[in-house]
């Protein structure tokens, strides 16, 4: 006769210990057991999410500084560049006409990289910072420049920028962190002396390709959420990240274009680090931070 459930209590307890001795044999006692995870906000599944940190643009662990606030050592340049008040300077002006010239920092080729600095300009002045550039011959027309007539608004006779010649050891081509008194250009690539000018303005991400005219690829802002990032008359953050052929121009912790640089008969991977000025009025550059990546 088959037996039933309560007929056999010596059978089904042997068998319960046989399964669980074995598992409270390798349970770890409570004081032993692995912390319970922590409750944060945001968390899910167990993982703690949490928001970056925030920007910290003072942060220079593993970064090298290009300027030492106090002289030009390092750099080359003409006469018209000058340390100021921890500020590398130059003032263009009517009576004192620069043209378009360099001050070329000396530390050698750059390659995948960031970059920090902060710059501040007055009246009409335009600039910016070259970077992956290289020395290029003058025009083969250029001739010295002719003698201006005329004066300045003050009276003062209107000055004579020096001639290509006397430039050219520092006459630069390739990409800039384009700059302006304005609030015109500040942190679109602009590239010297390839033909391509303006290549992604301002709040744009564009990508290049060969034999291809650029295309824009998003749009980081409108028109006025983009002139606010600038700060007139005051001192902006600009901070350049350069990986291969993606380039980022930061002001003030936003982005204000990124290119995506695919056309190979125009990229350039590497080259030197520079200041240029034209125009006139004053352009101050200090705090120059270098990370190679």
């Amino acid at each position: 006769m088959k037996k039933t459930f309560c007929e056999r209590p010596a059978a089904i307890a042997v068998a319960l210990t046989g399964i669980l001795l074995p598992m409270l044999a390798v349970r770890p006692a409570a004081s032993q057991a692995p912390p319970a995870p922590q409750a944060a906000s945001g968390a899910r599944g167990g993982v703690v999410r949490r928001q970056p940190d925030p920007i910290n643009y003072a942060e220079h662990d593993g970064w090298i500084s290009l300027f030492d606030g106090k002289t030009l050592n390092g750099w080359s340049g003409d006469q018209f560049w000058r340390v100021e008040d921890g500020a590398i300077v130059i003032e263009p002006s009517c009576e004192h006409p620069t043209g378009t010239v360099y001050l070329i920092w000396q530390g050698g080729e750059v390659t995948n990289f960031e970059m920090k600095f902060e710059m501040k300009g007055t009246g009409a002045i335009n600039g910016g910072m070259q970077y992956r550039s290289w020395i290029q011959p003058p025009p083969s027309t250029a001739r010295p420049a002719a003698q201006a007539t005329g004066t300045c608004p003050g009276g003062a006779p209107r000055g004579t920028p020096p001639d290509a010649a006397s430039e050219a050891q520092w006459n630069m081509g390739g990409p800039q962190y384009d700059f302006d008194a304005g609030n015109t250009v500040p942190g679109q690539f602009y590239e010297q002396a390839t033909g391509r000018a303006r290549i992604a303005w301002r709040g744009q991400v564009v990508r290049t390709e060969t034999g291809k005219n650029p295309r824009l690829v998003a749009l980081l802002g409108d028109k006025d959420a983009v002139d606010s990032w600038f700060k007139p008359n005051d001192w902006n953050e600009a901070h350049i990240i350069a990986l291969g052929n993606n380039m980022t121009h930061i002001l003030n912790g936003h982005v204000m274009s990124e290119l995506f640089d695919e056309d190979a008969t125009k990229f350039h991977g590497s080259g030197h680090i520079g200041i240029e000025v034209e125009s006139t009025g004053k352009l101050f550059v200090r705090n120059i931070w270098l990370k190679r990546l």
